[in-house]
């Protein structure tokens, strides 16, 4: 065990290099690889999270799983992500990131090989469960590499840049595993994911770094002459002491719970978004992975704004922008759930919900947690916060299976759905987010 701690752990430091072109060189170098890795292998690594979002009619039709069953499946995975996200969170700030999040994907493309295969209730909970967890590993990877290569003012427009990997991930997910799934199966709908995700397991580990103190590079506070809101660290305290502090801030508590409330309308759409416009809108498998893939792309150039704008127009001060974001999300799904049917107001409906919603997630899901913390304990504030995200996705996913379950009717052999009530429960979700939000008008960035 103690072994496998020390693959797992981050390296010492080593003697500082002592030529500066020769640090900015390889600052410049490692930086760049290290965003195109986090990035596109975070995106990838939604491949393998999301592929059971496309095939629950397949399994439904199919007659291998009921909705309250696979809402039981996939809440395993949010359940396991949960806990896994805080854990990994507070490990993170200790990990050598090259290691910790190669492993982490690749074991994660291993459970999707394995739902693949198999159909079986049980096997399906444990293994989508088991796949939850080492997904875990990806976001406090991303979120260590950011805080330990990017400095404080750089942070926001950064963030925002890897925040893309949400949605692009999402929207590749959907574009092209319901394509998968169209012409070969369901079970592709794993297996061609798992292939996707070895690949980005390969390259994440051959392009990211450990912090860069284990090259012989200075901080990167240091390195860029950019202290600011660094005053307030403790750095005389241990880092476990560090990560423990933050729990005395109420603030934290309070994003916390808004973006658990907020990822119930989150993964709402993504595990039930596909069923709801094929047996509500009567769009087929194709068009209902593009209208969704359309969703994600929205939230792409939502979340590449909220770092720009909530930094150069707020001066990185985050709740006005949330507020902003939180009303077009909101408006957007109304669109969705209450506005005419049709190809061109279904689009325009979740184009405007994604957008709304990349934002959020940039901010709630984890910047804002990461400034109104010590810079340091990163690793351990995105953990907090994704441990409640994840909590309030599981809860939804279980609590949406049921009642779209109970809304399911058969009649003259053809199921009939009732989307009401699982409607006003995503809805009234992103509602309370919003508010929650909004009462945090006052907090800034930590110094």
């Amino acid at each position: 065990m103690g072994s496998l701690v020390k693959v797992f752990a981050t390296g010492a430091a080593v003697a500082p290099i002592a030529d500066a072109a020769e640090v900015d060189k390889l600052y410049r170098r490692h930086r760049t690889r290290i965003m195109l890795a986090i990035t596109i292998g975070y995106a990838l690594s939604y491949t393998c999270r999301l592929g059971l979002s496309v095939v629950k009619k397949p399994l439904i039709d199919g007659g291998y799983f009921t909705p309250e069953q696979l809402g039981s499946i996939g809440s395993a995975l949010f359940y396991t992500y949960a806990f896994g996200k805080l854990t990994n969170g507070f490990l993170g700030d200790h990990a050598n990131v090259k290691r910790f999040f190669a492993f982490g994907l690749m074991v994660s493309a291993l459970c999707n090989f394995g739902m693949g295969a198999l159909s079986t209730f049980w096997f399906c909970v444990v293994v989508w469960g088991l796949n939850g967890w080492f997904q875990s590993f990806g976001a406090p990877s991303s979120i260590v590499s950011l805080s330990n290569w990017f400095s404080n003012r750089e942070r926001g427009t950064y963030y925002g840049i890897w925040g893309m990997s949400h949605q692009g991930g999402e929207a590749l997910t959907f574009w092209l595993a319901s394509a998968i799934v169209a012409a070969l199966g369901w079970r592709w709908g794993f297996w061609g994911p798992a292939a996707i995700c070895a690949v980005a397991a390969l390259a994440v580990f051959l392009l990211t770094q450990d912090r860069p103190q284990t090259l012989g590079l200075p901080p990167v506070a240091d390195w860029r002459k950019d202290h600011w809101g660094t005053s307030g660290e403790r750095h005389e305290e241990n880092l476990l002491a560090i990560q423990f502090s933050i729990l005395k801030r109420p603030a934290l508590w309070i994003v916390a719970l808004s973006s658990a409330a907020m990822y119930v309308t989150r993964y709402a759409i993504n595990s039930w978004g596909i069923l709801y416009l094929q047996e509500i809108r009567g769009f087929s498998l194709p068009d209902a992975g593009l209208v969704l893939t359309a969703s994600m792309l929205g939230g792409v150039a939502g979340t590449f704004c909220f770092g720009f704008i909530s930094d150069k127009l707020f001066a990185s001060h985050r709740p006005p922008t949330n507020l902003i974001y939180g009303l077009v999300e909101l408006g957007g799904l109304l669109l969705v759930f209450y506005g005419p049917t049709g190809l061109v107001p279904m689009m325009i409906g979740f184009i405007a919900f994604g957008f709304g919603m990349g934002g959020l997630i940039t901010s709630l899901g984890g910047l804002f947690a990461i400034d109104i913390c010590p810079k340091r304990a990163a690793g351990a504030a995105l953990g907090t916060v994704g441990v409640f995200s994840y909590l309030g996705a599981a809860v939804q996913e279980q609590i949406s299976g049921h009642l779209i379950q109970a809304g399911l009717h058969v009649a003259g052999g053809h199921k009939h759905y009732d989307f009401g009530p699982a409607i006003l429960f995503w809805v009234g979700a992103s509602a309370v987010s919003l508010v929650l939000a909004t009462s945090l008008w006052r907090v800034r960035v930590v110094d």
